[in-house]
Formats: structure tokens, sequence, C-alpha cells
């Protein structure tokens, strides 16, 4: 199975921590020179020369501002060429009681992610065509396939992203682009830590009891790790996945509880 991304250049957004520097590492291992995505220039810096390889860039912008990202990702792209692979990834929005969510909640989780990766996917698009290759993977979350109690902001962008990207693999197929979607489960990232603080003290327990009890609901009795999920990503972006497509990935450990 080749495995090797040597020669493809992938766009990997929200990278400075957890499952984005986590997946930015592995294909930079994997031959893949990397474009970073990330609005903590500080951070963005140091990865880059942290990376294997060389010849790796990033794009300083907050997800926020769609518009501007699109603007510095053109900027960057008309500098360096077209890109082989783009992963949209960043932060979910906050938890709480779906009647309890303001418009704006929706607004501005819509606008971080549904709306950068339409953006991201039309900067993007035109070059992988011309390339012959191309690779669209999105970072949503198990809540695709089953709803989480306390996240109903998120639940409820998740899915329309997800729904974006199986309409995408349908329109791209034909031009060698597939879109897939990665489903984490419990895994080792900031957001994780401060969701299950929160329960915790909701639940009046240590936050150690709260992920004892969160690992527990796995079948394989632990929480994983970032490097989990870029094992995934990095087969997503090579030729060994030539030919799946619209796919939604769960990786969670087998989990059965929310």
């Amino acid at each position: 199975m080749n495995l090797s991304l040597e020669g493809k250049r992938a766009l990997v957004c929200g990278s400075t921590d957890g499952i984005g520097k986590a997946c930015a590492e592995l294909m930079a291992e994997r031959g893949a020179t990397i474009i970073l995505a990330a609005r903590n220039e500080g951070k963005l810096d140091n990865i880059t020369r942290e990376l294997a390889g060389s010849g790796h860039s990033y794009i300083c912008a907050d997800f926020n501002d769609p518009d501007d990202l699109k603007r510095k990702t053109l900027d960057l792209l008309a500098k360096s060429g077209s890109v082989h692979i783009l992963m949209n990834n960043t932060g979910g929005p906050p938890g709480g009681p779906l009647i309890e969510a303001k418009t704006d909640e929706f607004i501005i989780a819509f606008r971080r992610h549904v709306i950068a990766n339409q953006l991201l996917a039309q900067v993007v698009v035109p070059g992988m065509k011309e390339l012959g290759y191309g690779r669209i993977i999105n970072i949503i979350s198990t809540s695709v396939r089953q709803v989480i109690p306390g996240l109903g902001v998120s639940n409820t962008i998740r899915g329309a992203v997800a729904q974006w990207a199986k309409t995408l693999a349908l329109e791209l197929g034909s031009d060698s682009i597939t879109v897939n979607n990665i489903l984490p489960g419990y895994i080792s990232t900031v957001r994780l830590k401060e969701l299950l603080e929160t329960r915790a003290d909701i639940a009046g327990i240590s936050y150690d009891e709260m992920v004892e009890q969160t690992a527990n609901k796995t079948s394989l009795r632990h929480i994983g790790q970032p490097n989990e999920i870029a094992s995934a990503v990095a087969f997503l972006a090579s030729n060994a996945a030539s030919y799946i497509n619209g796919a939604d990935f769960s990786i969670d450990g087998g989990r059965f509880g929310v």
C-alpha cells in the first residue's frame, strides 16, 4: 500500500494544536509540503520550522473572518502553486442547550465552519482539477451520527458541514477530487479537556473521575490521541484512498455512550 505523500502540497487548517497539528506533522513526515492555517502567528512560525522536510509555509488568519482567510489563501497560492490536499478543521462552538442558544452563536459557527470551508474549496478546487488530484478532508464530529447532549449549536453546524461535504463529493468526483469526513470521538484535545471540566463541575466529581467515566464509554476504554486521527487523515490524503468518496469515518474507539 502506497501511503507516501511525496510531491503533494497540503493546506491544513487549525494546525497549531491538537488534531490539526498532528495531521500536519504526519503528512509532512510522509513527504508532503505543508501550508499551515490558524490565527496564532507565533505558534504557526514555530510549527512550520519544526515540521519534517522543507518548503513549508503558513497563513495567519481568523476563521471568524472567512473573506480574509480566502484573500490570504489566494495570495499565498498565487506565489507557491496549487495544493493537492485541503484539510478543513477549526474550533467548535461553545456548549450549552440548543433551546438557549442565541442567534449569533449559529451565525458565528456557520461562518467559521460552513462558509470558511466553502470559500477554501472554491480557492483550491480549480488547482486540484488542473493537477488531476484532489483530497478534501473535513474534521467534524461523531455528532453527525448521534447528537451529543449539551452541544446544541455544534450538533446543528456539524450536520450542515457533513451534508455540504457529501454534496461536494458528488460534484467533484469526476475530476478525481474526493471529499470525505472524519468524525472524531473522545480525543485528547484542549476542547475535550474544557468540556470534561465543565461536565465534572456539573456532576460534582473530580476531573479525573470524569475522564475515567468518559473513557469507559468506548469499547477500547481510553481517550484517543490526535495522532490516531492523523493516521486516518493521511491515509485519505494518499493514493491508496483513491476510490473512497463521500464517506464518514468515525474514529472513536468504539464509542457507545454520550
